[in-house]
């Protein structure tokens, strides 16, 4: 079990167990059990659709509703940028624990390996981002002259 904060400061636990998994599938027809199924891969699309890893993790939370006397929409409403962060680590790590301890160490790897690839991303993403000289970009559209198109760009 992991827990995090929302931003009202409650405490949830993220919990992986058979139950949890078929409720998931039930309720939104993901297989919790399989994050290297589908095309793409489960874990690649809980990577990249950030709505779909917080539909799962407040499927994940219903059984907490009661004791902290919330509804789904609640939850939606106190799930910021850092809550939905903190929710996902400790998604990913409960995943991670849970898979290990099923003695499949392969799918414990592949979601180990996912949040690497997950913060990899990120960093390039940032580091193209800084690359960007705007203040070049700028005086040269002032000046008629435009950046080069890359090859990919010309395709078109």
């Amino acid at each position: 079990m992991k827990s995090f904060k929302d931003s009202t400061g409650r405490e949830w636990a993220i919990t992986l167990t058979l139950g949890t998994a078929l409720k998931v599938k039930s309720k939104l027809g993901i297989d919790l059990l399989q994050p290297e199924a589908g095309e793409p891969p489960l874990l690649s699309r809980l990577g990249t659709d950030e709505l779909l890893l917080a539909e799962i993790i407040c499927c994940l939370l219903e059984g907490q509703f009661e004791k902290h006397n919330v509804s789904e929409s609640d939850i939606y409403e106190c799930f910021d940028g850092a809550t939905l962060l903190a929710s996902q680590k400790a998604f990913y790590e409960e995943m991670v624990d849970f898979f290990q301890k099923r003695g499949r160490a392969d799918r414990a790897k592949a979601v180990s390996k996912q949040t690497k690839l997950i913060g990899l991303a990120i960093t390039t993403a940032e580091a193209k981002i800084d690359a960007v000289d705007i203040e070049k970009l700028m005086s040269g559209a002032m000046s008629g002259e435009l950046p080069e198109r890359s090859e990919s760009s010309q395709t078109v």
